[in-house]
């Protein structure tokens, strides 16, 4: 593994660099819409390793409708009967559109399988089929990113003190969160179990390191920007009609007598 730095990332260099990424993923999203092609990325990683944080980055600043963000809350009883792996592919991105999951199907590889939600057996089961499963996507022309945020013990350990403290990041800590701090040894090895079966050349693990959440998004959103061959798409430059006269009337004294938001600011 390469030396990381020790220095955090200055605000004012981040948002500089943001923006210039930023800038492509627009370019990303013209090239998508335009060749219909469908992609997958999925975020894996320790609870508190910042994937909120990089899907956020990745997202501000494109349409909703191409990048569409799936978060899955726990599966309710019907849903517990069904195919493992039934609900995510009905999630799947239909021509011109990305799907990025925050936490995938490999919820059986991690929480599910270290807090004991399912059996060895069906923990096993998905770690034999999930390869089969991903070639499948990727054989029907679906580009497949995988991205682990690794987080350190201490920086876990900071993040989530500072959640208590916070009261506008407290909900952002689950009783889920709380054990697996003191399940980090288990979390490491259900994640070392996972890539040994699953990390694959037709659908490989890219591991971001996380203790900088400036560094972590800019070094992930390039890599997604370098996994995908887009091409920039040429684009009209739009030109701003003038308003039409012939119907104009003093719009601004009609809203006179209505209610608004009483200005405290």
């Amino acid at each position: 593994m390469d030396e990381k730095s020790e220095t955090p990332m200055k605000r004012k260099k981040y948002e500089a660099a943001l923006r210039e990424l930023q800038v492509e993923l627009c370019a990303l999203q013209d090239w998508v819409k335009a060749t219909g092609q469908r992609v997958v990325v999925v975020f894996e990683g320790r609870d508190a390793a910042g994937k909120g944080g990089v899907i956020k980055a990745i997202t501000e600043r494109v349409s909703h409708r191409v990048f569409r963000v799936m978060a899955l809350p726990a599966p309710s009883d019907r849903e517990q009967t069904q195919l493992y792996l039934q609900r995510y592919v009905s999630l799947f991105p239909a021509a011109g559109e990305i799907v990025i999951f925050d936490r995938s199907w490999y919820n059986r590889a991690g929480v599910e399988y270290v807090m004991g939600f399912c059996t060895e057996a069906q923990h096993r089961r998905f770690l034999e089929i999930c390869p089969e499963f991903e070639l499948f996507i990727v054989d029907d022309g679906i580009l497949l990113i995988k991205y682990w945020l690794e987080v350190g013990e201490e920086e876990q350990k900071r993040r989530f003190e500072a959640r208590i403290d916070d009261p506008l990041r407290q909900w952002k800590l689950s009783p889920m969160d709380l054990c697996s701090r003191s399940r980090w040894y288990d979390y490491s090895q259900a994640r070392d179990m996972m890539f040994k079966a699953t990390d694959t050349k037709f659908a490989p693990w890219h591991i971001v390191r996380s203790d900088d959440k400036r560094r972590a998004r800019l070094n992930c959103i390039s890599h997604l920007l370098e996994s995908i061959p887009y091409e920039k798409v040429e684009r009209e430059m739009a030109k701003l009609p003038k308003r039409l006269v012939e119907r104009a009337y003093d719009d601004l004294a009609s809203l006179e007598g209505l209610r608004f938001v009483p200005e405290k600011y």
